[in-house]
């Protein structure tokens, strides 16, 4: 069992899923609200770090969708102080896994760090929410 500090959208359904995949896998998983956590821009960037700035947003936010925010069009530091501003702008979950900071769930780096079922490797990224409006026929 490996100890997983879990930053997610309280009543994100995708979150939602993505935890109970890894408490099913025998992990303990804390849950942390990610709109609430105090961040600091350099705690914050031990998650993105190895990423490019434009992987760094939640392309779910409505700032994101509706086109006032163009992730590809901003510096590393107009992107962290939009999230620090705005935490429904952070790529989510935010993951931690010992000394490990994960940005999205990706199974390929979690798998790293952990055991994962075989499941665990489908596309749980995606806004669980905008999936069952697609799916229904909305858009």
């Amino acid at each position: 069992m490996i100890a997983i500090l879990f930053y997610e959208k309280p009543g994100c359904l995708t979150n939602a899923k993505q935890r109970r995949l890894l408490e099913a896998a025998g992990h303990q998983v804390t849950r942390r609200n990610l709109l609430a956590e105090p961040w600091s821009a350099d705690r914050l960037h031990e998650f993105f770090k190895d990423m490019p700035v434009s992987e760094w947003f939640n392309r779910a936010s409505p700032r994101i969708k509706c086109g006032e925010i163009d992730p590809q069009q901003v510096t590393a530091a107009v992107a962290m102080s939009l999230l620090l501003k705005d935490p429904l702008l952070i790529k989510r979950p935010l993951i931690e896994i010992g000394p490990v900071r994960i940005a999205g769930f990706d199974p390929r780096r979690l798998q790293a760090s952990i055991d994962l079922p075989p499941q665990a490797l489908q596309d749980l990224q995606d806004c669980s929410h905008a999936l069952r409006r697609s799916t229904a026929g909305h858009v």
